[in-house]
C-alpha cells in the first residue's frame, strides 16, 4: 500500500520578516522530520504573511529567501510544498503572484502554481496577478498532489478541474479567526466530493491587523478527519489505495464524466 505521511506545518509567520518566518518554518521541518513525515505543507505567504506590498517583500524563486526555505527542506530531507509572494520579471516589468514552491532534498525551489482566485474583498486583485492554469500534478512517494491557495477554496471547480488525476489536494491559507467555520466546512466538503485527501494548512498568530487560530486539518476520501499529533506536530497518513477504493466502491466522478459527455 502506498502511504505518505505529510506534516501540517502551522506555525506563526513573521508579519513581513522573512528572518523570523524561517526561523518558524525550521522548527516545524524539524519536528515533522522527527515524526516521519515525508511531505511539509507550510502556510500561505509562508515567508511574509498575506502582504499586500509585493513589491517591497515579493521574491523571485533564486531569491535569498525563497532559496533558504528550500535549504531546510533539503536539510530535513523532506520535501515542502508552500506559498510565497513571488517576483516574476520575465514579462519586461515586475509582476507579482502569489505561488505555490515545492522543494524537494535537493534543495532547489521549483514552480508548482500560482494562485488563481483572488482575494478582492483584501485586495489581494490590486496587488497580485491570477494564475491561468491549474496547478501542475506532482508525485511525492507515489501520491499524486495537486496544490492550492486559501481563496481558491471557496471556488469547487478549480478542484474538479484536477480531481480525476489527483489522491491528495493541498491547500495552503492565511484564514482569518472571524471566518474559521467555513474553513472548516469547505476543506470536509471538497474531500467528499472530489472524493480524495484534502489536507489545510492556515497561520497562527496576528498579521496585517488580523487573528489567525490555525484550525488546519486533513480529511480522507469518505470525508473523515484523518489528521493526529505525533511528537510535537499534525500529520496524516495518506493513501493512494484509500482513494481508489472509495471510488470503485462509490464511482460518483465518473457518473458526473458520463453526464458531461451527453
Amino acid at each position: 500500500m502506498t502511504v505518505l505521511r505529510v506534516a501540517l506545518g502551522e506555525y506563526d509567520i513573521g508579519w513581513q520578516e522573512p528572518e523570523r518566518s524561517l526561523a518558524g518554518a525550521e522548527a516545524v521541518m524539524r519536528a515533522a522530520a522527527s515524526a516521519g513525515a515525508q511531505l511539509v505543507v507550510l502556510p500561505e505567504m509562508a515567508l511574509t504573511g498575506f502582504t499586500m506590498e509585493p513589491a517591497a517583500h515579493a521574491e523571485p524563486l533564486d531569491g535569498p529567501h525563497v532559496r533558504a526555505l528550500a535549504r531546510l527542506a533539503a536539510d530535513a530531507r523532506v520535501d515542502l510544498l508552500a506559498s510565497v509572494a513571488r517576483r516574476d520579471e520575465g514579462a519586461g516589468r515586475a509582476a507579482f503572484y502569489n505561488s505555490i514552491v515545492h522543494a524537494g532534498i535537493d534543495g532547489e525551489p521549483h514552480l508548482l502554481y500560482d494562485k488563481q482566485r483572488l482575494f478582492a474583498y483584501g485586495g489581494e486583485h490590486q496587488a497580485y496577478t491570477p494564475g491561468e492554469s491549474a496547478p501542475a500534478v506532482l508525485d511525492v512517494h507515489g501520491v499524486r498532489i495537486a496544490a492550492f491557495v486559501c481563496y481558491d477554496l471557496r471556488f469547487p471547480e478549480l478542484f474538479r478541474e484536477v480531481a480525476d488525476a489527483v489522491d491528495l489536494v493541498v491547500v495552503t491559507a492565511n484564514w482569518p479567526a472571524a471566518r474559521r467555520p467555513h474553513w472548516d466546512v469547505l476543506l470536509r466538503a471538497r474531500a467528499i466530493e472530489n472524493q480524495c485527501w484534502v489536507v489545510g494548512v492556515n497561520r497562527t498568530g496576528a498579521g496585517g491587523r488580523l487573528e489567525y487560530d490555525g484550525g488546519s486539518a486533513a480529511y480522507d476520501p469518505w470525508g473523515e478527519r484523518a489528521d493526529r499529533a505525533e511528537g510535537g506536530i499534525r500529520v496524516v497518513d495518506v493513501s493512494a489505495d484509500r482513494v481508489r477504493e472509495i471510488r470503485e466502491k462509490y464511482p460518483f466522478l465518473k457518473d458526473r464524466l458520463e453526464r458531461a459527455r451527453t
